[in-house]
C-alpha cells in the first residue's frame, strides 16, 4: 500500500473516531450521526474486507478507550453499539459500489438493511420486556403536557387520540429515517470517492425520474378505503395511515420532476420551477401530489414534447 494511501485511510479512520465520539455530544449528535456511515463507506470501498475490519476494530478500540477515560464506560459501550448498528448497511452499500451498481440499487440495499435492523431491534426489545412503542407514547404525552396551554387548545384532536395515531405511523417514520440517512451517506460518500479516483454512479437527473403507473392504482384504492376505515385499532387503518402519506410524498417528487422536465424542455430559468414548488408546498401541497399522479398516469411529457 502506498504511503499516501495509508495516510488517507488513517485520516478516514480518525474521522470515524471523531464522528463516533461526537454522538455523545448533545445537539451535535443530531447532525454527525447523519454522516457516521460516510468514512466507513470510503474505507470499505478502498480496502478489502480483512483490512477494512482491521481498521474498523482499531477505531472501535480507540473510541472505547477515549470515551471510557473522558466520559464513562457505559457511554463507550453505547457508542460502539451505535457504530455496529450502522455496519450492515455500510457493507451492503459498499458491495453495491464495488459492483458498479446504479444509485437506485445502492440506496435500496442500504435503506432495506437499515429498516430491517430497526424492526429487529423492536422485536429484540419486546422479547426482553421492553415495549419501545409504549415508551414513545408516554414520551409524547409528557411532551404535550408541558406545552403552553394555547398550543394544547389549538390541537385539532384529543391528545390521547393524537398519540395513538402517531404511534401507528411508526413504520412511516422508520422508512423515512432509513431513507434519509442512506441518501445522505450516498451523497457524501459518492462525492468523496469520486474525488479519489473511484467511479460511483449517481442518480439520473431529477427531470428524468418516473414512477411506475401501478402506484396510481394503490393511491386511488387507498383514498377510497380511507372514507370507510374509521377503526383506529384495525390493521387496515395502520396500513392506510402509513401508505397514503408515503405515496403522496412520492407523487410530490414526481411533480417536481415534471416541473424540472418542463423547464428544461422549454429552456426556462430553473428559478421558475423552484418558485412554483415553494408556492405549492406553502399553499396547496395536495395539488403538487395531484400533478404527480397525472404525470404518472397520463403521458403529459409526451404531449409537451409533441407541441
Amino acid at each position: 500500500m502506498r504511503k499516501d494511501s495509508l495516510l488517507g485511510l488513517l485520516g478516514w479512520g480518525l474521522a470515524t473516531v471523531i464522528l463516533m465520539l461526537s454522538i455523545s455530544v448533545p445537539f451535535v449528535s443530531q447532525i454527525t450521526i447523519c454522516f457516521l456511515m460516510v468514512p466507513l463507506l470510503v474505507q470499505y470501498v478502498k480496502l478489502d474486507t480483512k483490512r477494512f475490519l482491521l481498521f474498523y476494530m482499531i477505531s472501535l478500540v480507540v473510541v472505547y478507550l477515549v470515551a471510557t477515560l473522558l466520559i464513562a464506560g457505559f457511554v463507550a459501550v453505547m457508542l460502539i453499539a451505535v457504530s455496529i448498528f450502522f455496519l450492515p448497511p455500510v457493507i451492503q452499500m459498499g458491495n453495491q459500489y464495488k459492483k458498479g451498481a446504479p444509485a437506485r440499487n445502492v440506496v435500496t440495499a442500504g435503506t432495506l438493511t437499515l429498516l430491517a435492523e430497526m424492526l429487529l431491534s423492536l422485536v429484540v426489545c419486546y422479547a426482553f420486556g421492553i415495549n419501545l412503542i409504549e415508551k414513545m407514547k408516554l414520551l409524547m404525552l409528557e411532551s404535550i403536557s408541558i406545552m403552553p396551554a394555547y398550543l394544547q387548545n389549538a390541537m385539532v384532536m384529543d391528545k390521547d387520540m393524537l398519540v395513538q395515531i402517531a404511534s401507528h405511523m411508526l413504520p412511516l417514520y422508520m422508512i423515512g429515517i432509513s431513507l434519509f440517512l442512506v441518501l445522505v451517506a450516498h451523497w457524501a460518500s459518492r462525492k468523496l470517492l469520486n474525488r479519489t479516483g473511484e467511479h460511483i454512479l449517481g442518480f439520473k437527473p431529477l427531470r428524468d425520474w418516473m414512477l411506475h403507473k401501478s402506484l396510481v392504482w394503490y393511491y386511488m384504492i387507498g383514498l377510497f378505503l380511507e372514507f370507510f376505515v374509521k377503526d383506529t385499532s384495525s390493521i387496515l387503518f395502520t396500513i392506510l395511515i402509513n401508505l397514503l402519506p408515503m405515496l403522496s410524498f412520492l407523487f410530490a417528487v414526481q411533480a417536481i420532476s415534471f416541473l424540472f422536465f418542463l423547464a428544461h424542455f422549454k429552456r426556462w430559468n430553473r428559478v421558475l420551477p423552484i418558485c412554483g414548488i415553494i408556492v405549492s408546498l406553502l399553499f396547496a401541497p395536495f395539488l403538487l401530489s395531484l400533478l404527480g399522479v397525472f404525470d404518472t398516469a397520463f403521458p403529459l411529457r409526451e404531449r409537451v414534447t409533441r407541441k
